[in-house]
């Protein structure tokens, strides 16, 4: 009886722990980013600095995130310098898309740099992934 109980309770525990590893990547870091004093966050202002133009000081060019993400994210965009495809960005297209924590930051941090010329804020980030996770 008691091995029984033993192996409920285990396997519970493991289908919640997956649940929540699968669908918390976003939910995990905008919790971070809440701690950190930003929030609320803003579905439309992630759209607007997804949607802005900046200027590349290097080249003297314009580019915004959908440069290389397409201006629709359901679909595969391009890699504007290498040509890359990059796999659709909306999570309703792409099931696997802001599921992982680690992937997410590093995405956020990297696209920022190149695209914005910055690190973007907790607040930024947060916003970005409003809307991300929106589409």
């Amino acid at each position: 009886m008691n091995k029984i109980i033993l192996i409920i309770i285990v396997s519970v525990s493991s289908s919640l722990i997956n649940g929540q590893v699968n669908a918390g990547g976003v939910e995990t870091l905008q919790s971070t980013y809440l701690e950190q004093g930003a929030g609320p966050f803003s579905a439309s202002a992630g759209e607007t600095m997804w949607r802005k133009q900046y200027l590349d000081k290097k080249s003297g060019k314009q580019r915004s995130c959908q440069t290389c993400h397409g201006r629709d994210l359901t679909k595969a965009g391009k890699h504007v310098r290498t040509g890359k495809v990059i796999e659709p960005l909306a999570p309703s297209a792409n099931s696997e898309r802001l599921t992982k924590v680690k992937f997410i930051k590093k995405w956020l941090k990297r696209n920022c740099k190149w695209t914005i010329g910055r690190e973007c804020s907790a607040q930024e980030k947060g916003n970005f992934l409003a809307y991300l996770k929106g589409l």
